[in-house]
């Protein structure tokens, strides 16, 4: 790895700060002065500043309770990224593994491996997504048909892939999809002449939301959690 992308990674400096403090001479591998950002830092050496050793942060899995009116995403637009929640260094280093709407609660999954987070929102993986819905208006047994052959969405040129839907009552359902087109579900129900009201996601793969996680609060997965996208 790089010595300034190793700065960065074991620290909150950015690239600048960091080849700043390179040119400072303050910095050391295997107590060596190095001034040269590129400089490569093979596995097991020891790089200190100012004779504080650094420390990499390891791949990092976590699962979040999304809250209303935040965005999965590292910038803050109309509503505020819900990686202020997460009060840990280089959160905004993050990402959002399948994202869901501003007014859209329930589970994410946030992490820095590139890797782990294709396995999850890649098309050709299919990984299920579970949403309890509450709709306007009483949902029939003729939609779980609709949703299990598939459905038009507006301005699209194939239906849905198959898709599961179990009532709770008449206008609340659980519904599992393994697409993540825009606006998937609330268009899903817009096809069907109903409208959502409220949307909470509730599983990705085999991954459950932790029902001990209000609003806003979050978690690192377990061992077993991770592997399960590897």
């Amino acid at each position: 790895m790089r010595l300034d992308k190793y700065i960065c990674k074991s620290t909150e400096l950015t690239r600048n700060e960091a080849k700043k403090l390179l040119k400072s001479g303050e910095v050391r591998v295997d107590s060596e002065v190095i001034k040269n950002g590129a400089f490569k830092v093979a596995d097991g050496a020891e790089v200190t500043i100012e004779g504080e050793q650094l420390t990499l942060i390891g791949q990092r899995y976590i699962m979040m309770n999304k809250p209303q009116d935040t965005i999965c995403s590292n910038v803050d637009e109309v509503h505020p990224s819900l990686l202020h929640f997460l009060e840990i260094d280089r959160a905004f280093d993050l990402h959002i593994a399948g994202r869901l709407d501003a007014d859209t609660t329930g589970l994410v999954l946030i992490t820095d491996d590139g890797k782990w987070s294709h396995n999850i929102i890649s098309p050709k993986k299919q990984c299920e997504k579970t949403y309890r819905v509450w709709l306007a208006e009483p949902v029939t047994y003729e939609v779980t048909e609709k949703f299990a052959e598939g459905v038009q969405l507006h301005c699209e040129n194939q239906l849905t892939l198959p898709a599961k839907l179990e009532m709770i009552d008449e206008r609340e359902v659980l519904l599992t999809i393994v697409e993540g087109k825009y606006h998937q579900v609330k268009r899903m129900f817009a096809a069907v002449g109903n409208h959502v009201v409220a949307l909470h996601r509730e599983r990705i793969g085999g991954i459950t939301l932790d029902d001990d996680l209000m609003l806003g609060e979050w978690r690192y997965l377990t061992e077993q959690e991770i592997a399960l996208f590897l």
